[in-house]
């Protein structure tokens, strides 16, 4: 509890702004506005309570608002959640910022990354280097088990999931071959409940067989 404590604070203390407490349990969902519609993300605590909280902290104190899906790699992945990503400067976006706090990997083998799920980005080897970056997985991805933090998975949106994936990209530039042509920001982010947006309750049954997650705006 006080590690889990204490990398929620240092989130905080990063991005700035204070926690709006969280309720809903397993009914809690984010959503991520972007302009081509909506993504809803479930919650996966029992796999990952820390990513879970330290993104948690990170939607309730407005910090994800106006980041940036920076990285899209057709057919596997859209990585977002960068700060960097904010500004019109892309050479530093992915990189992360100096003194980011860190969120030591929660790895674990009841779900895979499968389509549709959300996942913890990381600096190179180091596993226990996670901190505001996630990518959304476009189809399975084996190879990522065991080497990423499974702590989400959309639940509604994955169509605007694929339209961003389908975006063109910055294949002008070498270096910038993966980011977007064009912006695609997070407009903004907040929790609110699956009740709420008239989504079905959470069932165990589905995040045992890791069940495709719907289409739907």
């Amino acid at each position: 509890m006080i590690l889990r404590a204490c990398v929620l604070a240092l989130s905080l203390a990063v991005f700035g702004g204070g926690l709006t407490a969280c309720s809903g349990g397993s009914d809690q969902v984010a959503v991520f506005e972007t302009k081509y519609g909506r993504i809803v993300v479930e919650f996966l605590p029992e796999y990952a309570p820390m990513h879970v909280e330290a993104f948690q902290g990170m939607i309730s104190s407005g910090s994800m608002d106006g980041t940036r899906f920076h990285r899209i790699i057709p057919g596997k992945i859209i990585q977002g959640g960068d700060p960097n990503s904010k500004d019109d400067d892309p050479s530093d976006d992915g990189l992360g910022q100096p003194g980011q706090p860190t969120i030591p990997a929660e790895f674990t083998t009841a779900i895979k990354h499968t389509r549709g799920i959300v996942s913890a980005a990381r600096k190179g080897d180091n596993k226990d280097s996670a901190t505001s970056q996630f990518f959304v997985c476009l189809g399975d991805e084996p190879a990522y088990d065991g080497q990423y933090t499974i702590f989400g998975r959309v639940v509604d949106g994955m169509n605007v999931v694929g339209l961003i994936a389908n975006a063109p990209t910055r294949r002008d530039d070498p270096k910038l071959r993966e980011r977007p042509a064009e912006p695609v920001a997070i407009d903004r982010a907040y929790l609110t409940t699956r009740a709420a947006l008239g989504l079905p309750a959470k069932t165990d049954e589905g995040m045992a067989t890791n069940a495709a997650p719907s289409n739907r705006k």
